[in-house]
């Protein structure tokens, strides 16, 4: 089975138009002429099902590019304001905004958190690859707060190490829907690409291990704010966990019945703690609420 590089979900945000010219506006690297060429090899599916270059695309149509090389592509350095909040000769903490991808990938090659790294940072470590230089972990692009970044191999493979081990601490604020009537609470069930829909993860038997502990910070007339804390690092954990326990995160137009929206769900990296690989040091940080998290808390709260 071919390797999928670029999957898509057609959404009704999107604007309608034939699908050579909605992917060359997606995936900078591809020109019109290649696209047309992966259209007729079958490279390039609209629900599993081969289409002509003027197929017109249509909400909720799934694009999928497959066994497309794009080893050759390049990485700019791209100046950005990153709010790095510390750093060091081995690693540094930065505090991502909502809305900005972690690393680039195919379809998203520009203004990521990775191209402001290397903008700021001559060095990287190389253990994750060319287009994920010193990310040891990552965040979606629609959640805020604190990233570890690796300066050096060294670095990487101690950070990675712990964070294996469960001794990287790691927590989050997060909104949800409706009223969590226990104060505390531990989610333990597996967590695996969904079968409906590879765009998603899902609660599945075939999964790996997913554990989520959370506790209830305040509650609202059908809102609850909880934070969670992380024994294990799956694709969009606390997303799947929540809406697994029939409360999905505000906003969350994936796993949620929100509809598209610029701010995405709301859910925000608070707290990290690692020691540090050469002091042994024990560095822990936090991050505050972003403006837009608190202004509906506070409209919650009136």
């Amino acid at each position: 089975m071919d390797d999928i590089f670029f999957e898509y979900l057609f959404t009704e945000n999107d604007e309608t138009d034939r699908i050579d010219r909605f992917l060359a506006s997606k995936i900078e690297s591809l020109s019109r002429s290649t696209i047309k060429k992966l259209l007729l090899e079958g490279k390039i599916l609209v629900n599993q099902t081969q289409v002509k270059a003027s197929y017109v695309l249509r909400f909720g149509d799934l694009i999928e590019v497959m066994d497309v090389d794009f080893s050759e592509t390049e990485i700019v350095p791209t100046k950005m304001d990153l709010d790095i909040v510390y750093e060091d000769e081995d690693v540094l903490v930065v505090n991502k905004p909502s809305g900005m991808v972690v690393h680039p990938a195919p379809g998203h090659y520009q203004d990521t958190l990775v191209n402001g790294l290397l903008w700021h940072i001559k060095n990287l470590s190389d253990v994750n690859g060319e287009m994920r230089p010193g990310i040891v972990h990552r965040i979606d692009k629609d959640t805020s707060g604190l990233l570890m970044v690796a300066k050096n191999n060294y670095a990487h493979d101690i950070l990675a190490k712990e964070l294996q081990d469960k001794l990287t601490k790691r927590e989050y604020i997060a909104l949800v829907e409706g009223i969590i009537v226990n104060k505390r609470g531990k989610i333990n069930a597996p967590i695996g690409r969904d079968k409906n829909n590879r765009l998603k993860m899902a609660v599945t038997a075939a999964g790996k291990e997913a554990i989520t502990n959370f506790e209830v910070l305040e509650t609202y007339e059908d809102k609850t704010l909880i934070k969670c804390i992380l024994e294990t690092g799956r694709t969009h954990q606390i997303r799947v966990h929540m809406q697994y326990i029939n409360h999905p995160l505000v906003n969350d137009y994936v796993y949620g019945n929100a509809k598209p929206n610029d701010f995405g769900q709301f859910l925000h990296a608070e707290s990290l703690g690692f020691t540090h690989p050469k002091t042994k040091k024990w560095l822990e940080f936090t991050s505050p609420l972003p403006e837009q998290f608190k202004s509906y808390l506070e409209k919650l709260k009136n």
